[in-house]
């Protein structure tokens, strides 16, 4: 009987460790965490531990559901994989701004463009 309890209490502690381990994420501006796959993301990611995120306040996404058996364990491995895969996606992304030609009647051009040269496909 006693080592019956002591086996429920080890697995009680283990399952508690993993649980405060998990390594969600939450927006700048949101009031959600998410898992890393998450398309809320795609701007701004912040770090943060479930445990934390529950203790801040954050709800957990409606999108991509993140619980502390998906969410995955953060390890010094991991991060650096992580770091080096967000360093290649950021320096490939190109992001659309504003045309910097003039219209005939000397405003700024209103389109988008991904064009280096900062101009649209009309100027």
């Amino acid at each position: 009987m006693k080592s019956l309890k002591i086996v429920v209490l080890f697995i009680t502690l283990s399952i508690g460790y993993s649980i405060s381990a998990q390594t969600v994420y939450t927006t700048k501006t949101g009031e959600k965490y998410h898992k890393n796959s998450c398309r809320y993301l795609k701007y701004s990611k912040k770090e943060i531990k479930l445990d934390e995120a529950k203790a801040l306040g954050y709800s957990a996404c409606k999108v991509c559901k993140p619980t502390a058996n998906n969410t995955k364990k953060k390890s010094n491995a991991t991060s650096l994989t992580s770091k080096k895969e967000n360093k290649t996606t950021t320096s490939k992304k190109v992001v659309a701004s504003q045309c910097t030609g003039k219209t005939k009647a000397g405003k700024r051009c209103k389109r988008k463009t991904k064009n280096a040269n900062g101009r649209c496909y009309q100027h």
